[in-house]
């Protein structure tokens, strides 16, 4: 259940931060319309991804994906553009995973 809902993270942060990032070449690097309309089609598919999570709760659902659209923004800033985060980065994004850990995964009764 566990790897299903990281997958499914993944999943949902590739389409969101892959989604806005396809709008912005689109508008703000004058690509054209063709990739922003791939990026309106990959935001839908973020909602998808996110609905499929195993968990009931929508709010901890997108609580606990806002960490990992932090971490993934800041990896998808080095891998696509050659962003390099700072130490401090690297510790906001480790702090967000550690509250995705918490709220998802802690036991409840």
């Amino acid at each position: 259940m566990v790897a299903r809902s990281i997958l499914l993270f993944l999943l949902a942060a590739v389409a969101e931060i892959g989604g806005a990032w396809l709008i912005w070449q689109g508008l703000r690097e004058h690509r054209g319309v063709l990739w922003i309309a791939a990026g309106i089609m990959s935001l839908g598919a973020y909602g998808f991804a996110a609905a499929f999570q195993p968990e009931v709760h929508f709010g901890r659902v997108l609580a606990a994906y806002g960490g990992i659209f932090v971490a993934g923004s800041l990896t998808w800033g080095v891998v696509v553009d050659g962003f390099r985060p700072d130490r401090w980065d690297l510790i906001g994004a480790g702090l967000c995973l550690v509250g995705v850990a918490v709220i998802m995964y802690a036991p409840r009764g």
